[in-house]
């Protein structure tokens, strides 16, 4: 089963217009890149972080583990990543013959910076010992040094399967590494890397809000820290996150992830109330790298089939055992 929502186009979906772009202006968009995706032979692919125009023009919206399912099976002949580098950089690796664009080429992630490779090989050369578990926000370059990509939906399932005899060493995340030790009991070393959107929401802005709206289920990714997962009534993955809204019987959920996951929670749970967990400064919590992506930069990369993502040969052969390894545990019963 593929994590991820199959999209028809059907525009805003109710959703505020962003300053300085008309609906008029979005809908226009929207056609052409649906001509354009016509013509390439393309599949838009979006992460749930993205804002809600692209998720409405995407073929499939979902998490990592879904969106890596999707390249690893798509037909089409260009692939639209509408999301951060590394997760276009999956999509090549699954794809090397396929045309990968990006919208915004600087698009990154501050888990993918926090962990070099370079780095990670010096750690590795001090113990023939370590497997190393890889989340898969990372580069194509830490992709290859792993022997198994993780995601946040599969990262409990993957490590009960890690060998036995081996030193388990996970990276970059320090806070979903400290939660799979939780859930799975195995012992790992962690590499001391966070999101610097997920690490700024405390235990006490949780707990404000909380009070404020005590009968809301407060739903955290594990990206969080511990402080804040212990608060949670349910600590999952997006996709999970939207399973859970769904058969709950509450109304009103506080969600304490990137904001863009609302605009999907809001379509797949009509009739429920999704509050941004807030932080210490603000009310609602954005990736900066996530929200470098445009409706319009997706229309141009189309246009332009640029920026393209390329990888080395050997790269690419090294990074797809791990992730293959990956997209074989998590298809087991």
């Amino acid at each position: 089963m593929i994590d991820v929502t199959e999209n028809t186009p059907r525009g805003r979906s109710g959703v505020d217009v962003r300053p300085g772009i008309t609906p008029e202006r979005l809908s226009g968009l929207s056609r052409d890149i649906l001509v354009l995706k016509k013509k390439l032979n393309a599949v838009i692919l979006a992460h749930n972080y993205q804002v809600g125009e692209i998720q409405d023009v995407a073929d499939f919206v979902g998490d990592s583990l879904g969106l890596a399912q999707q390249a690893a099976k798509t037909s089409a002949d260009v692939i639209v990543f509408c999301g951060v580098h590394f997760m276009a950089e999956t999509a090549k690796i699954l794809n090397p013959n396929k045309v990968v664009i990006l919208p915004d080429k600087d698009a990154g992630c501050s888990l993918e910076e926090s962990c070099p490779a370079s780095k990670l090989a010096e750690l590795q050369a001090t113990n023939p010992n370590f497997w190393t578990i890889a989340y898969i926000n990372c580069s194509a370059e830490v992709k290859a040094l792993s022997d198994v990509i993780v995601t946040s939906g599969n990262a409990v399932k993957i490590v009960n399967a890690a060998p036995i005899e081996k030193d388990l060493l996970f990276v970059p995340d320090e806070n979903l590494g400290a939660w799979v030790i939780e859930q799975t009991g195995r012992p790992m070393r962690l590499w001391r890397g966070d999101c610097y959107v997920h690490v700024e929401w405390t235990h006490q802005a949780i707990s404000r809000i909380r009070r404020e709206y005590p009968n809301a289920p407060i739903v955290a990714h594990p990206e969080c820290t511990k402080a804040v997962r212990m608060l949670a009534d349910e600590v999952c993955s997006t996709e999970r996150m939207v399973s859970y809204c769904q058969r709950s019987p509450a109304r009103e959920f506080v969600i304490a992830t990137e904001a863009g996951m609302l605009h999907r929670l809001q379509k797949e749970c009509p009739g429920k109330t999704f509050i941004p967990a807030p932080t210490e400064n603000c009310r609602c919590n954005e990736c900066r790298f996530m929200k470098m992506n445009t409706l319009e930069k997706v229309h141009d990369c189309m246009a332009r089939l640029s920026p393209q993502i390329e990888l080395a040969p050997d790269i690419i052969q090294r990074a797809r055992l791990p992730i293959d390894r990956m997209l074989e545990i998590s298809s087991r019963p």
